[in-house]
């Protein structure tokens, strides 16, 4: 990159190239699927609450604890799991992209 160059010439050819908007139209749509996955589950574990308060009422084992407490776990454990696979992809896929891209827009 020329010095004399102002920083937007980069971004500008950043903004241009193709591999970009393919690139932001693949994460954006895998971000939005892993929303969804998560809105299902969420609200899924809502309206059972809502509405069938018998089957997470349901004692596990010596009637010590219910099915609630291990599928309110299980709620917040596929949180955790659905921001690893997306981080996991990132890190393999998008950011090398990224960086090649940001890369050649220097050059």
């Amino acid at each position: 990159m020329d010095p004399a160059e102002p920083a937007g010439g980069a971004l500008q050819r950043v903004a241009e190239d193709p591999r970009y908007h393919a690139l932001v139209a693949r994460r954006s749509r895998f971000s939005w699927t892993l929303t969804g996955v998560m809105l299902v589950v969420f609200f899924g574990y809502i309206l059972a609450i809502a509405f069938r308060k018998d089957l997470l009422a349901t004692p596990i084992g010596n009637h010590v604890t219910t099915w609630g407490i291990p599928v309110g776990l299980g709620v917040i454990l596929v949180g955790i799991a659905l921001t690893g696979i997306y981080v996991s992809r990132a890190n393999r896929e998008f950011d090398p992209l990224l960086q090649a891209i940001r890369k050649d827009a220097e050059q």
